[in-house]
């Protein structure tokens, strides 16, 4: 860490007798890093912590490629579901300009919600399924809260093996649930994407580019990675039964696909890190406003009531291991992010905002503390416990710096 950035820390010249115990401290959060590498227990890491105003502490460790190349601070990461928070910013900008709306449902954007219908049953030994109307309409905020009814095939095994009848087929669901009435994640954000797509007239690309990426200049994060860049990517591996990782047989593309809102961004830490400090001044950075404060501040509160977020089961544990870093039941959900319902000892304030992508790339957001930190590794799969044993040590290594 620069000597400047632990002086803005700790107080300025008269701190200066201070730098030798801030200097330990940024120490042993390199150790935590380092070490995790020189275990074996993660190929590659990116880290790097920031508050309202500057970066407190950037590192990299370890290789961001199966030939031996290094990470550095430019790596591209595949950040996946991390996606999911630019579109949420993306579709409260609309909200803010009066385009959109929480309760609107969402057919009224997108045809294929339309006759939607949710499992009255299925049975798992047969696929046999019973399906009916659901008893409320699909809304905006049930997009942005994954309280939709809408799954992944790794977070539900119903979705993982259903397979429609002969003649039938459901552009959209069927629905796991009515929705509002659980929390579950999975593709609602994927069509958020599109409902912001459909109302701006914008791919999301564009969109994200010119509204979000440009303010803030996030020069960095893309879904089709410029030629020019595409060396920097980092490739993605997977745990093997022996612990090892090796080079994962399928590579995210970096172009050629269709963009949805749920995934599918390459970025670094230098840029997440700017959108986390946007959040952190409530919509704003460096001159630029893309949300206001109003906005960001609803953004931040719960969005599905008495619902908690469930710490969920595997269905594909070669894609995902289980969800184990939620507090079952407690945790809520805003507009985007996963809130923390209670203050973690050693670790995040109540009140602070996270999630994820699957190849174990994390961040967190803590308003009251004005501090955000974002840790990028590249491997399934998602959740995984040594990926997890080292985001638990940089958090907390983070706490003893700040």
């Amino acid at each position: 860490m620069r000597r400047r950035s632990f002086l803005a820390v700790v107080g300025g010249a008269a701190a200066m007798p201070l730098m030798a115990r801030a200097d330990t401290r940024a120490g042993a959060l390199d150790g935590v890093l380092r070490g995790a590498v020189e275990r074996k227990e993660v190929t590659g890491v990116s880290a790097l912590v920031v508050d309202r105003h500057r970066v407190l502490y950037e590192r990299t460790f370890g290789t961001a490629g199966f030939d031996g190349r290094p990470v550095a601070p430019d790596t591209l990461f595949y950040i996946a579901s991390m996606t999911k928070p630019v579109t949420s910013l993306a579709a409260m900008q609309l909200i803010e300009q009066g385009r959109l709306a929480l309760e609107d449902p969402v057919e009224k954007y997108l045809p294929s919600f339309v006759g939607v219908q949710v499992f009255d049953s299925f049975d798992p030994a047969t696929g046999a399924y019973k399906l009916r109307p659901p008893k409320r309409p699909v809304t905006v905020r049930h997009l942005f809260t994954h309280t939709s009814g809408l799954g992944y095939a790794f977070t539900s095994a119903v979705v993982r093996d259903f397979k429609p009848r002969p003649g039938e087929s459901y552009p959209v669901g069927p629905l796991l649930f009515d929705p509002g009435e659980r929390w579950h994640y999975g593709t609602s954000l994927d069509e958020l994407g599109r409902v912001v797509e459909k109302i701006s007239g914008q791919p999301l690309e564009a969109y994200f580019r010119e509204h979000i990426f440009e303010p803030l200049r996030m020069s960095d994060t893309f879904y089709f990675v410029p030629p020019e860049k595409q060396a920097r990517v980092a490739d993605v591996g997977h745990r093997q039964a022996d612990g090892s990782i090796s080079k994962d047989a399928n590579q995210p593309p970096m172009n050629g696909f269709m963009p949805i809102g749920g995934g599918g961004l390459r970025s670094t830490a230098r840029d997440y890190a700017r959108f986390m400090r946007m959040v952190l001044n409530g919509g704003a950075l460096d001159g630029a406003r893309v949300l206001s404060a109003k906005n960001v501040a609803l953004m931040r509160r719960n969005h599905i009531g008495k619902v908690g977020v469930r710490a969920l089961k595997t269905a594909q544990p070669e894609r995902s291991a289980d969800f184990t870093f939620i507090a079952d039941g407690r945790d809520k959900w805003g507009l985007g992010f996963l809130i923390t319902a209670g203050a973690v000892p050693g670790k995040r304030s109540a009140g602070s905002l996270s999630w994820g992508g699957i190849d174990n790339t994390y961040f967190w957001i803590d308003p009251s503390r004005g501090i955000a930190g974002v840790i990028l590794m590249q491997f399934l799969p998602f959740a995984d416990p040594k990926a997890l044993a080292v985001y638990d040590g940089f958090e907390r290594g983070v706490y003893k710096l700040v």
